[in-house]
This record gives C-alpha cells, sequence and structure tokens, in this order.
C-alpha cells in the first residue's frame, strides 16, 4: 500500500502528535477509510503506542477501519425520524442498493450507516450523503436522491 499520503498529512501537522485527531482525518479523507496500514504508520511516524491511535479511531463514530463507499449515507434513527418512517427509509434504502446498515455496495459507490441523530430533527425523517442533508424524505425522493447520486457517480467516471 502506499502510504506516501500518509507521509504527506504527518509533515504537514509537522509530526506534532497532538493532532491526532486531524491527522487521522486527513489520512481517512485520502483513503476513505483507515488501513490497518496508515494506523501503524501514524502510530510509528508519531513515536506513540498503536493501541492509542488504534483507541482514537475506533472512539469517533466519523471514523471508519472500514473500506467505505465513495457516498457515505447516514440515514437518522433519533424519536423524531423513528416516529416519521426512517426505518421505512432504512429499508427502502436497502432494496435500492442491496446493502443493510453497515455495509458497501460492491461498486464502492454507497456505504449505509444508521445513526441516532443528525440534529435536525425539524427535518424528520432526515439522512445525509456525505456533507448533504437531505430532510421530509419519502421514499420517492428518496429513489430520486440516489438516482441523482448514482449518475454524477456514472458521469464523474466518464
Amino acid at each position: 500500500m502506499d502510504l506516501t499520503r500518509v507521509d504527506e498529512t504527518i509533515d504537514k501537522y509537522q509530526g506534532d502528535k497532538s493532532w491526532l485527531v486531524m491527522i487521522l482525518q486527513d489520512v481517512q479523507e485520502g483513503y476513505n477509510y483507515l488501513p490497518k496500514e496508515s494506523l501503524l504508520r501514524v502510530a510509528d511516524r508519531l513515536d506513540l503506542p498503536l493501541s492509542h491511535v488504534y483507541r482514537v479511531a475506533t472512539f469517533y463514530s466519523s471514523f471508519s477501519l472500514q473500506e467505505r463507499g465513495k457516498h457515505l449515507i447516514r440515514l437518522c434513527d433519533g424519536t423524531a425520524c423513528h416516529l416519521r418512517g426512517g426505518m421505512n427509509l432504512r429499508d427502502e434504502i436497502a432494496r435500492e442498493l442491496n446493502i443493510q446498515p453497515g455495509q458497501t455496495t460492491g461498486d464502492k459507490m454507497f456505504t449505509l450507516e444508521t445513526v441516532a441523530c443528525l440534529g435536525a430533527c425539524a427535518l424528520a425523517p432526515v439522512m445525509t450523503v456525505g456533507s448533504k442533508y437531505f430532510g421530509k424524505l419519502t421514499p420517492e425522493k428518496l429513489k430520486s436522491i440516489l438516482s441523482d447520486f448514482g449518475k454524477k457517480a456514472a458521469n464523474a467516471e466518464t
């Protein structure tokens, strides 16, 4: 595995271990997850125990040790979203993409996660795709959103 990105990221923060969370965020942005090899390199270069780096990487839900799709879908399962049909939407996404929460599509385009709260109860039911929020979702809106992201991905490849 090419760890050039990891080294560049560590150099960007001048090897300062107090920036560990930011370093891990930047590394994850480059690979779309935190590969084992990257954690080993970060620990080595920052002179930190691997157990410490791993503990930080597993503490924050924004980090992933599993490869994720290009588009991370986070579906809210908070009280407001749950009461307004959020789990029906989860089932719809699962059918449309043929994945369950925690899984990634075979083409590595989408990963589905359910989360306890997205902090947008007034928009319930709500989900994010990447950093973009989509609220007051219906099955029809959901299908349109997934289709749009699928088309954007297809266009980016050509």
